[in-house]
C-alpha cells in the first residue's frame, strides 16, 4: 500500500474510532441482559455460547470485527486487516482475473475516491463484516436479521426453508437463505449488484458472485464467520477467508446518519 493511501486510511479509521467512542459513552455502560459475569462483574466472554429452545447456538448479540494494530504515518492504529485488504493472509493473494486486478490497482491509485462509505452508500455483506461499526444480530425462528449501525441498513437471512430466487433483482446485500449444519449456520447468498467493493482498497465483486458464509459461535464472546466467494467473472477460482468477531457488551447501537447536514457531496466528482 502506498504511503499516501495508508495515511488516508489512518485518518478514516481514526475518525471512525472517535465517533464510535463518543457514541458509546452516551450509554454510560448500561449492562447487557443475559451476559454471564465473572466474580468482579466483568463479562465472561469465555463462557459457553447461549442456545435457543431447539438446541441451536444463538448468534444474537452486538458484534464487531477483531482489530489488529498497524503502523501508519500518524502512529499505531487499530484496524481489521481484512477491512483494508480482504485477501489478507491468503497465500498468493486474491486469484484475480486480469481486469479485476487492474480495477483494484486503479481504485487504490485513485485513493479510493469512489469508496461506497465515502458517498454514504451501503457497504454490502462482506465489507459490512469487516467495518469498524458494530452490527446487531437478532436470531428468531425462521429468520436472522443483521442490523448495521452504519446508515440504519439491515440484512435478512431466511432460515425457513425457502430457496434462493432464480431471477433476483440485484441489490446491495443480495438474497440470503440459511440452514444449520450441526452448530454451524450455513448461509448462501446471490443477487448481489455488480461492482460491489469487498474492502477499502477496492477489490471487486460482480453480479455473478455467490457467497457462502459459515457462522459459528465457539464461546459466548466470539463469533467466527468463514466466507467463501465464488465469482468466476472477477476471480479464477473460489477463495475463502475467516473473519473473527468479538461481542460488544454493555453498549448498544446508536444512530449513524452519514448524510446528516451533508453539504459537500457536489464536490466529490471534481
Amino acid at each position: 500500500m502506498r504511503t499516501g493511501s495508508l495515511e488516508r486510511l489512518a485518518i478514516v479509521v481514526a475518525l471512525g474510532i472517535f465517533l464510535s467512542a463518543s457514541a458509546a459513552a452516551q450509554w454510560l455502560k448500561y449492562p447487557t441482559a443475559g451476559i454471564p459475569r465473572l466474580s468482579d462483574g466483568r463479562p465472561d466472554f469465555g463462557a459457553p455460547p447461549p442456545r435457543t429452545a431447539d438446541g441451536k447456538p444463538n448468534l444474537s448479540g452486538l458484534w464487531a470485527i477483531r482489530r489488529e494494530q498497524i503502523d501508519a504515518e500518524q502512529g499505531p492504529i487499530n484496524i481489521s486487516p481484512f477491512q483494508r485488504d480482504i485477501g489478507h493472509g491468503l497465500e498468493g493473494g486474491l486469484p484475480y482475473q486480469p481486469w479485476a486486478r487492474a480495477l483494484a490497482a486503479q481504485r487504490l491509485a485513485d485513493n479510493w475516491k469512489d469508496l461506497p462509505s465515502s458517498r454514504c452508500l451501503p457497504l454490502g455483506p462482506l465489507l459490512a463484516h469487516t467495518y469498524l461499526d458494530p452490527r446487531k444480530i437478532v436470531q428468531t425462528p425462521g429468520l436472522l436479521v443483521i442490523l448495521n449501525e452504519r446508515d440504519f441498513s439491515y440484512r435478512q437471512i431466511f432460515t425457513d426453508g425457502r430457496p434462493l430466487p432464480t431471477d433476483p433483482n440485484p441489490s446491495w446485500y443480495g438474497y440470503s437463505t440459511g440452514h444449520w449444519d450441526g452448530d454451524t449456520l450455513v448461509v448462501d447468498t446471490n443477487g448481489l449488484r455488480d461492482g460491489l467493493w469487498l474492502d477499502v482498497q477496492g477489490d471487486v465483486l460482480t453480479d455473478a458472485a455467490k457467497l457462502t458464509e459459515r457462522f459459528r459461535r465457539p464461546t459466548f464472546g466470539s463469533l467466527v464467520i468463514e466466507v467463501t466467494i465464488d465469482d468466476s467473472k472477477a476471480y479464477t477460482r473460489p477463495w475463502t477467508v475467516t473473519l473473527q468477531q468479538q461481542l460488544l457488551a454493555d453498549t448498544e447501537l446508536l444512530e449513524f446518519v452519514c448524510l446528516e447536514n451533508e453539504k459537500d457531496l457536489q464536490h466529490f466528482s471534481r
